[in-house]
């Protein structure tokens, strides 16, 4: 019989004990994963290839040439304007995942390179607020597409979101205004927006800058959609067809482009960055 134990690898009373944390349960086929496997795995489950949700970090450390990432916009912090609270003080909210994920917002931007193709990017983070927009995430989008914009760069978004942030109320909603804007400002110099939308991308996200990518790619099985399919079937009171607002579905009602997994997207992107820039 295997113990676990936090902090001994030693037998204990007869009985091997086994450090924590080196395993982890596959949520969608209740495999146990040896988390070094699956983090060469690059956070996909060797077994059903479930794509588990990752930092923007890990994300950025994934898609952008070794040591070429620059973040941008490091200048900006959210605000509990409305002096917000629900079972918890908004700037409570904020100081909590600030100290869990080592960031200050829901969305990192900054440039990189891809197989030196430089590259203006922001990337959502779930473990921030559930990657919620607020007034300062989507203020570092449009900054993004501005600085594109001034440098004459392609654009890739990386969205993992539940959509607008409550907490913020009007002043996350007008985000979905601003990134637009943003966007058809940045199309005017005719350069490529590449969105990325990985589970999940929902809500005001979804409804605003997520869906205007002038590639849209999804990774395998994300939930992409505004409203959620159980607030869906409450309002309509009829089932959903089966993988509803799941990429693939998406990808068959022609709602994205394609469906790419992760350890093909930075290929898949050069691809795309090489095809376009030079159209």
């Amino acid at each position: 019989m295997l113990l676990f134990n936090s902090k001994k690898g030693k037998k204990e009373q007869g009985k091997l004990t086994i450090p924590e944390g080196l395993w982890i349960k596959c949520i969608s086929c209740n495999e146990i994963i040896y988390k070094k496997e699956l983090e060469r795995n690059l956070d996909v489950c060797p077994k059903c290839n479930y794509h588990f949700r990752i930092s923007a970090q890990r994300r950025a450390g994934i898609i952008f040439d070794e040591g070429s990432f620059k973040r941008l916009f490091e200048d900006i912090f959210p605000e509990d304007i409305l002096s917000f609270s629900d079972t918890k003080k908004y700037k409570d909210r904020l100081k909590e995942d600030s100290e869990k994920t080592g960031l200050v917002e829901s969305v990192i931007s900054g440039e990189g390179l891809i197989d030196n193709i430089r590259v203006a990017c922001s990337i959502f983070d779930f473990n921030f607020m559930g990657g919620s927009m607020g007034r300062v995430a989507g203020e570092k989008v449009a900054k993004t597409f501005e600085y594109a914009t001034m440098e004459r760069m392609p654009v890739i978004i990386f969205a993992s979101s539940g959509g607008a942030r409550m907490q913020e109320g009007i002043f996350s909603l007008m985000q979905m205004a601003e990134t637009v804007a943003m966007i058809s400002e940045y199309k005017k110099i005719s350069l490529p927006y590449i969105s990325v939308l990985s589970d999940p991308t929902m809500g005001g996200v979804s409804a605003s800058f997520a869906s205007l990518g002038d590639i849209i790619i999804a990774e395998p099985k994300a939930l992409i959609g505004f409203a959620g399919p159980r607030v869906i079937e409450k309002t309509i009171h009829q089932n959903l067809p089966e993988g509803f607002q799941r990429s693939e579905f998406l990808l068959e009602h022609g709602m994205i482009d394609m469906i790419v997994e992760r350890k093909d997207i930075k290929n898949t992107l050069r691809d795309l960055l090489s095809i376009l820039i030079n159209e």
